[in-house]
């Protein structure tokens, strides 16, 4: 049973390691990057070891994640539940013990007390950023010295609190139901709107817990559907 989302994430491993779980297209950088279950899964171990290993945080630390949807924002959210820890995305700012952000949303990371800080470019190729801001490490060059395998020291359970004061259990019914809502079944394929879905609950954890791949657009080119949902084989289109 599905009652965490690493146990979510584990199954859709499990199921195909090879295929496609997260797609992200750019219309406007022209990026587009394809991460498969293992692919993911991988990202996801290195950035656990990273929170626990590197910086020493412990079950039920709070991690602030102050990214827009994209591809790295999964894999930072995945690997701070898979780590144990609560991932805060509050608008009100509140003391983190880490928080992650980008260029884009400096000056609102800046309102939260946090311990250690980490950008990134959310750049194609999981390129550095050029310009790194004071008092932040760059996520995608440090993650990299980390293993691809991740165990935690303490299991994660349906009590933990996973999306501020909100538990893996609660997530885990509240993202099969909206799922529904949304028409997201087992092996769908979706196309997804990151504009008019940002909440990681629909554009990631809904399509997660309902055994659905993702294709994820950011600044969407309405006239580029037609084609990506052929050469993706998307089932449905959330606009």
């Amino acid at each position: 049973m599905n009652d965490t989302i690493p146990a979510a994430l584990r199954t859709a491993v499990r199921r195909d390691p090879t295929t496609p779980l997260l797609t992200w297209y750019d219309d406007a950088s022209g990026d587009r990057t394809e991460l498969s279950g293992a692919t993911m899964d991988n990202w996801v171990s290195k950035t656990a070891n990273l929170l626990t290993d590197g910086a020493g945080l412990d079950h039920g630390d709070s991690v602030a994640v102050l990214l827009p949807p994209h591809w790295q924002t999964a894999a930072i959210l995945l690997g701070t539940w898979a780590a144990g820890l609560t991932a805060a995305r509050t608008a009100f700012p509140r003391p983190v013990d880490m928080l992650f952000t980008w260029p884009g949303d400096v000056d609102t990371a800046a309102a939260w007390p946090s311990g250690e800080r980490y950008a990134t470019g959310l750049l194609p190729l999981a390129m550095p950023l050029r310009e790194l801001p004071a008092g932040y490490a760059d996520y995608t060059i440090e993650v990299r010295a980390y293993g691809d395998h991740f165990t935690p020291i303490q299991p994660v359970t349906p009590a933990s609190a996973a999306l501020d004061d909100i538990t893996h259990e609660a997530i885990s019914g509240t993202a099969t139901a909206r799922a529904q809502e949304l028409g997201i079944t087992a092996g769908s394929r979706v196309l997804i709107n990151a504009a008019t879905y940002p909440d990681p609950r629909d554009w990631l954890l809904a399509p997660l817990f309902a055994g659905a791949s993702v294709v994820l657009c950011a600044n969407l080119d309405e006239s580029a559907i037609d084609r990506r949902v052929s050469s993706e084989n998307v089932t449905l289109v959330l606009r």
